[in-house]
């Protein structure tokens, strides 16, 4: 062997030892005669040395990376409060909820026991100003609907149409007066809030085709319709229903109240996905409500969409939080299961997977994190918010698939947690607008040019 390719060959060996393994050489040998002498071996045994420092140990769990889908480190923009209250609501997960969740939506029940060391974690109605509420940025919001759906998506759910969607409804619709009475008692979870907008026969054309109608007889309200998929409605304490004036053909607001005559909630039964959450369907008969219960600046759908661009921002995070769970569990299978004497983690198609599976989710991540922070500067949008829901609802349906795929056969067992993430994801993909109406929101506009049938 010619002395350059000796050195050639030496070279190379050296590329092939990772910083700790010529860490330690260097603290036993000297390197410089350790040069020397590999430029003394033959070929054969050249090419045994390098065989021999390339076979890897097998690696004991405590040796691995820490299992996280931050792989940006995201967390770090957060402040020490920010980051202290986010590792509050992780620690509550795991303890309190993570351990009943599996149980609970196999049997379609909500967990009620929860609810009160729920309070113990003030974060309901994170971004409103006064009435008890945290008053902390949407940015918190966010990174807060993502913790508790890392977890569980239904409990998610759960949280963000009380906090969200029923106080939102308030906070921005409401009178003085209505605030006062309801958004305290709320805040603290004394009293649990509903948000009812969908219909049986109308979905994504809310805007303009309610069915459920309101009639003012010079005193009362008179509401008469059905809503269908409201969350939290069969124990809620108020229930926010939106109907059309048949008087003026506008859209109005109303606070119902629990028992109210002519107010009928049914559970929906048979659902795929969101299994803990209780939806549903509400029957509105010659219901009298009165005007001091009508959501006293709710005057046009436009009202009724401010509330739901603040909420879907919110979405686009437990779109994010759903696809981190479903990721992480995976992640944690892939390094324990073993197949052909290896874990699984260690083939490469495994590894392809799992790289596109962290790729969608950290892309998904900065978006929602850069939508908070022009939520939180006043700068948020329509098209901004169903940006973020298109896009995350779509990437959070690949990397729970993908995260079923290489659990094999086991990703459909419960007991896994992503056969449950694989079908909230597909309820996510649905609600706060479809992706179709989503992106045609976008498509007006970036093209000035509206594409909804009129």
């Amino acid at each position: 062997m010619s002395v350059f390719r000796k050195v050639r060959n030496t070279i190379n060996l050296l590329k092939s030892v990772d910083m700790d393994q010529l860490a330690k050489i260097n603290k036993q040998i000297d390197l410089s005669e350790a040069m020397k002498s590999l430029g003394q071996l033959d070929e054969r045994q050249l090419k045994g040395l390098m065989k021999m420092l390339k076979t890897k140990q097998k690696k004991g769990q405590s040796d691995l990376p820490p299992i996280t889908g931050d792989f940006y480190n995201l967390d770090l923009k957060l402040t020490e409060e920010q980051r202290k209250l986010q590792m509050e609501v992780r620690n509550f997960m795991e303890d309190e909820v993570r351990p009943l969740v599996n149980d609970h939506w196999n049997r379609a029940k909500f967990p009620h026991e929860i609810i009160e060391k729920f309070k113990k974690l003030n974060i309901t109605g994170v971004p409103y100003e006064g009435y008890g509420c945290p008053n902390l940025p949407f940015l918190m919001e966010g990174i807060i609907a993502q913790e508790i759906a890392r977890v569980d998506v239904s409990i998610s759910t759960f949280f963000g149409v009380h906090s969200g969607l029923a106080m939102g409804s308030i906070y921005l619709c409401g009178s003085e007066e209505q605030k006062q009475e309801w958004l305290p008692k709320m805040q603290k979870l004394d009293a649990i809030g509903a948000f009812g907008l969908t219909e049986p026969n109308v979905g994504s054309g809310v805007a303009g085709g309610l069915e459920t109608t309101c009639k003012f007889d010079g005193e009362n309200w008179i509401l008469n319709g059905q809503k269908k998929w409201i969350g939290n409605a069969t124990f809620a304490d108020v229930i926010i229903i939106w109907a059309r004036d048949v008087d003026s053909n506008q859209v109005k607001g109303f606070l119902v109240r629990k028992g109210n005559p002519g107010y009928k909630a049914e559970k929906m039964e048979d659902k795929m996905a969101l299994r803990i959450v209780q939806n549903a369907i509400i029957t509105l008969t010659d219901c009298v409500i009165p005007e001091s219960d009508r959501l006293q600046k709710a005057d046009s759908f436009k009202d009724t969409a401010k509330v739901l661009r603040m909420t879907r921002a919110g979405v686009a995070w437990q779109a994010v939080g759903c696809a981190r769970g479903a990721y992480e569990s995976a992640l944690k299978y892939t390094r324990k299961r073993e197949q052909f004497g290896r874990p699984i983690a260690s083939y490469q198609l495994i590894q392809n997977h799992l790289v596109e599976m962290v790729s969608n989710l950290t892309a998904m991540q900065t978006l929602v994190f850069r939508l908070s922070e022009m939520q939180d500067a006043d700068l948020l949008t329509d098209e901004h918010a169903s940006l973020a829901k298109v896009f995350c609802s779509m990437r959070t349906r690949d990397v729970v698939s993908r995260a079923r795929e290489v659990m094999g056969g086991n990703g459909i067992l419960l007991e896994h947690d992503v056969a449950r993430f694989v079908a909230d994801a597909e309820a996510i993909y649905s609600y706060e607008g479809t992706k179709e109406i989503n992106s045609l929101i976008v498509g007006r506009a970036i093209t000035g040019y509206s594409a909804f049938v009129s």
